[in-house]
Order: structure tokens, then C-alpha cells, then sequence
């Protein structure tokens, strides 16, 4: 599969977008995640749309809400933007509590697209990759970065991996799974 010139404009408007945000707790650029995200995606079979939804999947929840999925429908279509819908846990400021959008996500995961399951569970294999990162260098400080604390933090990536094998057991499902062990196993 050869990547058009929609890709190249995905890339660019989340730059754009995602420019002055890091990673939680860190000066690393969050396009960092963005392009882990949509490198997972392509390694796992997913198509050009996946690809522009891996790099897009935060940018209604976090940078514009109901106006940025305009811009993403007009710009990249309705698949597009039906993926990255599915992949975002909020779109209203504020957002609702931690606990209840995560709740609520999880329940979800049911009724998803195999496109969005193929966004969405490559977003947390990367997500949860990069907490094992951090453990390693910070140790249990990790934990104050994030709403749920560990105890909450470790249910919801538990939580996610049951209902994404639930939903289907793929290859990536079971990379989140051996992801989320290994995560369980150091703390």
C-alpha cells in the first residue's frame, strides 16, 4: 500500500493541532504518540483511512471538540471521522468524571468497527508501552500523573484488554494483552 497525499495533510493538521501539547507529565512532543499510533495501525493491516484516523483519533477529544470533527469530516470523510468518533471518550468541556467516560468507553468497545477496534487498541498498546517506559525510569511517581491513579489506571487496561478479547482476539489484541501483563507485573 502506497500513502497519498490525505495522509500527508492528516500529518500536517495534527501536527498543527497537537503542536504545543506533551505527553502527560513529560516535555515529549504528543505527536510522538500520534505517530506510534498510526505506525501500529499500518504494521497491523490497517488502510490509508486508518492510518489518517490513528493520527486524528485525539484531536476531537482534545483540540476543538464538535468543530474539529467538522473539519475532519470535510477534509477526510465520513469513515474517517466515524473512526475517530468512536475512538474518542468525550467531546464536551468539560469533560465528564474519569471514572465515568472510561466506564463508559469500555462499554462501547462492543459496537465499534473493526477499523475503530484497530485504532483504539493500538492507541492503548502505545499508551500502555509508554507507562512501562516511564515506570522504568520513575518508578511508582508514575502514578500521580494520571486521574485514576494506579489502582485505577491498572482496572481500566485490564477492563480494556477483557473487552477487546471479547470483541475479537486479533494480533494486536493479543500484543495489548501481553502489553498489559507485563504492566501489571511491574507494579
Amino acid at each position: 500500500m502506497q500513502l497519498s497525499f490525505r495522509f500527508d495533510r492528516a500529518l500536517t493538521f495534527a501536527s498543527e493541532l497537537h503542536r504545543e501539547q506533551v505527553r502527560k507529565g513529560s516535555n515529549v512532543p504528543y505527536m510522538t504518540h500520534l505517530l506510534g499510533v498510526c505506525s501500529l495501525v499500518l504494521e497491523y493491516g490497517g488502510d490509508e483511512d486508518c492510518a489518517i484516523a490513528a493520527l486524528l483519533h485525539d484531536a476531537i477529544e482534545d483540540q476543538g471538540g464538535i468543530a474539529t470533527r467538522d473539519k475532519i469530516f470535510r477534509d477526510f470523510g465520513e469513515r474517517v471521522t466515524a473512526i475517530v468518533e468512536a475512538c474518542t471518550d468525550a467531546d464536551e468541556i468539560p469533560k465528564p468524571p474519569w471514572r465515568e467516560r472510561k466506564e463508559a468507553y469500555i462499554a462501547h468497545i462492543p459496537k465499534m468497527s473493526s477499523e475503530a477496534t484497530l485504532v483504539s487498541v493500538a492507541d492503548k498498546v502505545h499508551n500502555a508501552s509508554s507507562i512501562i517506559k516511564d515506570y522504568r525510569v520513575m518508578g511508582e511517581e508514575i502514578w500521580q500523573r494520571f486521574q485514576g491513579k494506579k489502582q485505577g489506571t491498572l482496572w481500566y487496561y485490564r477492563a480494556l484488554t477483557n473487552a477487546f478479547r471479547q470483541r475479537e482476539v486479533t494480533p494486536i489484541v493479543e500484543e495489548l494483552t501481553q502489553v498489559v501483563e507485563q504492566l501489571e507485573s511491574l507494579s
